[in-house]
C-alpha cells in the first residue's frame, strides 16, 4: 500500500500509519489468500488493463463486508508498470438485497416447479413459451426442452386454432389484464382434456413484458358435472313417468271396473237374448268395443309398471319364431321382415305374453313409419351393459342382458320427438291412427321386467328400438297355449268381495249362472265377518283394491287362517303393488285381471278350485239345485225360519245360504227384535247366535220356547254351547264355521 484515503479508514478500519507499506492481500479472507486470489487479481488487472470484481473482504476488527473492487494498472510515459490504482466500495446492503431477490426467485421457482396439479408457464408478448413447470410437463406431456420457444397455440384443438381462439385470449389479457375460459386442449400424444385456463398480463414500468398462464385439467370435474346433469335429467324423467304411471294406474282401475260391469252384463244378455242374428251382431260389436277398452287400460297399466306380470324363463329366439306368421299377416306384403339371431343366445326371464305384445306394437309402429313399405329387422343378441354405460342411468344395473333390436327404414324421429316418444298418448300419427301408447307400454314393460330400453333415430334414415332384458341361466319353459272349449261349471260356495256394487252384482250373477253358491261382502272387514260367521266357503274371490284400513291381501291371509282349506282368487284392474312386487305376482298368488269374460272367469275359478266334481256344459246351463228333503215340501219351501244375529254381515251370509236351500228366512238384528217378530208371526225354527249384546241367545231361546212350545231352536256360535245348560225344549247346535251340508242337516226334522 502506497497511499490511503479517509474512505479506506472508514470502510476497513485502518489508519494510514497502520496500513501503508503492507500488502493489500491483508484485506482478503484467509482462504482466498491461501488460494492466491490477490496475485490473480493483479495479473488480471495487468493483462486486461482493468480488473472489476465483487467479493468478501476483511476489516481490521475481523468482520467481513461485501466489496465492489476496481483495480487499474498505472504506467509511466514509457508504458512501464509503476503500480495500481484501487477503488473499494462497501456494497453489503446491495448484496443483501440481491441475495434476498435471488432467494425469493429460488423459492418461487421451487414453488412453481413443485406444483403438479397446475400447468404454470410464461409467455412472451407474442405468445411464445419462455418457462415450463413440472405441472405443465405432467398435464400436457411435453418436457421443457421440447416446448420452450414454441407458440402456445399448439395446445389448442385444430378447430379452435382455425377459429382464432388462442389469439383472442391473448388480446383479451393484453387489453383487460386477464383472460379466463374453459375448453378442450390437446396433449403431446394427441389426446384431449378439458381445461380451465387463466392468462394474466405482466407489465414492467408500464410496458407489457409477457404473460403468466395457468392451466388446470378439469376433465373429471366436467364428467362429474355432465353425469350429475344426466342423473338429474334421468331423475326428472323417472319422476315424471312415476307420476304419470300413478295417474294412469288410477284411471285404469276405475276404467276396468266400468268395463267389467259392461262385459258381464253384455255376456249375460248374450246368453239369454243373443239367439237371433240382429241381437248377436250388436252384442258382439259391444263386446268388441269392451275388448278395445280393455286393451287400452292394459297399455295404461303397462306404462305405469303396474301390469301384474307372470315372468318365466324363455328362449327369446323361439318366442320370436312363434310370432313370425302373425307379424307377416299384420304388417302386410309391403314390409320385408328379416330376423337375425346371434349364436349362443342366452335365455331371459320375462312375461311371454306381454313380450309378444311389445314386439307386435313395435312392429306396427315400424310399419306405420314406412308408408311406402320397407324392411323391418328383428335382431336378438347377447349384450353386456358395463359400469360406465349405466353410470348416469339410475334404474339400470350393470350386467348381462339379452338384446332385442327392432329396426325400420322409415321416416325417423327428430330429437324433440325422441324426447317425448315414451310419453303416454304422444303420437305423430294422424288422428285416429293410433293411441300413442305403443312405445309407452313397451317402456313400462321393460322397466317393470328389470330391463333397459333405448331409442336411436335419424330423420329420413329410420329408427331402432333396443330392448335389454336380464339374462337367465335357468331352463326355458314351453309357452302355454290358451284352451277354448265349453264353459266349466261347479257347485262350490264362493264369497265375492267387491266394493263396486255394480261389479259385485254382475259377478254374482255370472257365478250363479255357472252353478256356484255365491255369498257377497262389500269390503274386507265385512268379508272377515262372513268368514267368521261359520258359513262354509270354498273360494274367496276378492278385489285387490278396496277402501278401508284393512287391505285385501291381509284380509285373505286372516281368512285362510280361519279356514285353512280356503282357496283365494284375486281380481283387479289395478294392483297398486299389493300383490305384485318386483314387477311380478307374489308367489302362490292367483289373479284374474279385469275386465274378464265369462269364459275366463269360469276357467280361472275351476283352475283355482281344482277340477273335482265339475261338469262342462254349454253357456245356458242352469245352476245346481240343492238336494231334496229339507223342508216340508221336500224342496226347502214352506219352512219358516227366524235368523237372529247382531252382526249384519254374518246375518246376510246365513240368510244367503238358507235361500240357496230354497227358504225365505226372516231377519232379526237383536234379541228384542226377535221377540217382537215371534209375537207378530209364527215360525218353525229360531236360528240364533249365542252371544249378543242385549240378551244371550240361550236366554232368548228360553223365552221364545216358553211362549211357542213347538218352536225348534238352533244355536249357531263360534263357541260350544255350555254342557251344563239344561233346556226344556228341542234344540241343536251348529259350530261356526259350518258347511252348507251341515246347515242342511241341522234343518232336517229330528225323526227324518
Amino acid at each position: 500500500m502506497l497511499t490511503w484515503n479517509p474512505g479506506g479508514e472508514c470502510i476497513q478500519g485502518y489508519r494510514p500509519d497502520e496500513i501503508i507499506g503492507r500488502s493489500f492481500s491483508l484485506f482478503y479472507p484467509e482462504a482466498e489468500r491461501a488460494a492466491g486470489a490477490p496475485e490473480a487479481a493483479l495479473r488480471a488487472a495487468t493483462e486486461g488493463g482493468r480488473y472489476v470484481a465483487e467479493g468478501w473482504r476483511v476489516r481490521k476488527d475481523g468482520t467481513s463486508f461485501w466489496a465492489n473492487v476496481v483495480m487499474t494498472p498505472l504506467r509511466d510515459g514509457g508504458g512501464e508498470l509503476i503500480g495500481f490504482g484501487k477503488v473499494v466500495r462497501d456494497v453489503s446492503d446491495k448484496k443483501a438485497a440481491h441475495d434476498a431477490v435471488l432467494e425469493s426467485e429460488r423459492s418461487f421457482r421451487l414453488l412453481v416447479q413443485g406444483v403438479t396439479d397446475y400447468a404454470i408457464f410464461m409467455l412472451s408478448p407474442d405468445g411464445h413459451i419462455t418457462s415450463w413447470n413440472a405441472g405443465a410437463r405432467r398435464i400436457k406431456g411435453y418436457a421443457e426442452n421440447e416446448i420452450v420457444g414454441s407458440h402456445f397455440s399448439r395446445f389448442y384443438t385444430p378447430e379452435d386454432v382455425a377459429a382464432g381462439v388462442p389469439f383472442r385470449g391473448l388480446d383479451t389479457a393484453r387489453r383487460e389484464g386477464r383472460f379466463e375460459a374453459e375448453g378442450w386442449r390437446v396433449r403431446s400424444d394427441g389426446s384431449r382434456f378439458f381445461a380451465h385456463v387463466v392468462i394474466d398480463a405482466i407489465h414492467e414500468n408500464g410496458e407489457l413484458v409477457g404473460f403468466a398462464k395457468i392451466t388446470r385439467d378439469i376433465t373429471e370435474r366436467r364428467r362429474a358435472s355432465e353425469q350429475l346433469e344426466q342423473t338429474q335429467k334421468a331423475l326428472f324423467q323417472a319422476q315424471k313417468m312415476e307420476a304419470l304411471g300413478k295417474l294412469t294406474g288410477g284411471v285404469a282401475h276405475d276404467f276396468n271396473n266400468v268395463l267389467q260391469v259392461m262385459r258381464g252384463n253384455l255376456e249375460l244378455l248374450e246368453s239369454r237374448h243373443g239367439r237371433d242374428d240382429w241381437s248377436a251382431e250388436r252384442l258382439g260389436n259391444a263386446l268388441d268395443a269392451v275388448d278395445r277398452g280393455a286393451k287400452l287400460a292394459s297399455q295404461l297399466l303397462a306404462f305405469g309398471r303396474q301390469q301384474p306380470l307372470e315372468p318365466v324363463v324363455i328362449n327369446p329366439a323361439r318366442q320370436l319364431q312363434a310370432l313370425d306368421d302373425l307379424l307377416r299377416r299384420v304388417l302386410g306384403e309391403r314390409v320385408e321382415i328379416e330376423s337375425v339371431v346371434a349364436g349362443g343366445l342366452w335365455n331371459t326371464i320375462a312375461d311371454p305374453h306381454q313380450l309378444e305384445n311389445v314386439i307386435l306394437n313395435l312392429a306396427i309402429n315400424a310399419r306405420d313409419a314406412m308408408p311406402d313399405g320397407g324392411k323391418l329387422t328383428l335382431e336378438l343378441a347377447n349384450a353386456t351393459l358395463d359400469d360406465e354405460y349405466v353410470l348416469a342411468l339410475a334404474d339400470v344395473s350393470a350386467g348381462q342382458y339379452v338384446m332385442l333390436a327392432v329396426t325400420d327404414a322409415g321416416t325417423g324421429m327428430s330429437r324433440e320427438v325422441m324426447e317425448r316418444a315414451f310419453d303416454p298418448f304422444f303420437s305423430t300419427k294422424p288422428e285416429g291412427r293410433g293411441t300413442g301408447l305403443g312405445l309407452s307400454m313397451a317402456y313400462g314393460f321393460v322397466k317393470q321386467s328389470g330391463g333397459h330400453i333405448r331409442l336411436y333415430s335419424e330423420v329420413g334414415e329410420g329408427t331402432t328400438v333396443k330392448i335389454y332384458l336380464p339374462r337367465s341361466t335357468g331352463t326355458a319353459v314351453e309357452a302355454r297355449r290358451s284352451t277354448g272349449g265349453v264353459l266349466k261349471h261347479g257347485s262350490e260356495t264362493i264369497l265375492v268381495v267387491e266394493d263396486d256394487l255394480k261389479v259385485q252384482s254382475t259377478v254374482v250373477e255370472l257365478l250363479s249362472g255357472l252353478g256356484y253358491a255365491v255369498l257377497k261382502a262389500n269390503d274386507a272387514e265385512q268379508a272377515l265377518t262372513v268368514v267368521a260367521s261359520g258359513v262354509h266357503i270354498d273360494l274367496l274371490f276378492t278385489d285387490v283394491v278396496m277402501p278401508g284400513a284393512l287391505r285385501s291381501p291381509e284380509m285373505a291371509r286372516r281368512a285362510v287362517q280361519m279356514l285353512p282349506g280356503l282357496k283365494v282368487l284375486f281380481t283387479s284392474g289395478y294392483t297398486q303393488n299389493a300383490i305384485v312386487h318386483g314387477g311380478r305376482l307374489d308367489a302362490g298368488v292367483e289373479l284374474l285381471s279385469k275386465p274378464y269374460s265369462r269364459r275366463q272367469l269360469a276357467a280361472k275359478v275351476r283352475q283355482v278350485l281344482g277340477n273335482r266334481n265339475i261338469e262342462a256344459t254349454g253357456a245356458g246351463a242352469a245352476r245346481t239345485r240343492p238336494r231334496e228333503g229339507v223342508g216340508p215340501a221336500g224342496n226347502g219351501e214352506g219352512l219358516r225360519i227366524l235368523v237372529v244375529e247382531d252382526d249384519v254381515a254374518s246375518l246376510d251370509a246365513t240368510c244367503e245360504l238358507l235361500m240357496l236351500l230354497g227358504m225365505a228366512p226372516q231377519r232379526a238384528e237383536s234379541a228384542a227384535a226377535a221377540l217382537n217378530a215371534l209375537d207378530a208371526d209364527d215360525y218353525d225354527v229360531l236360528f240364533t247366535d249365542v252371544i249378543m249384546p242385549d240378551m244371550s241367545g240361550t236366554d232368548l231361546a228360553r223365552r221364545a220356547a216358553s211362549a211357542h212350545p213347538a218352536l225348534r231352536i238352533i244355536f249357531a256360535s263360534g263357541n260350544v254351547v255350555p254342557e251344563h245348560e239344561r233346556f226344556d225344549f228341542e234344540w241343536s247346535a251348529l259350530r261356526k264355521p259350518f258347511t252348507l251340508d251341515q246347515l242342511r242337516a241341522a234343518l232336517q226334522p229330528a225323526d227324518s
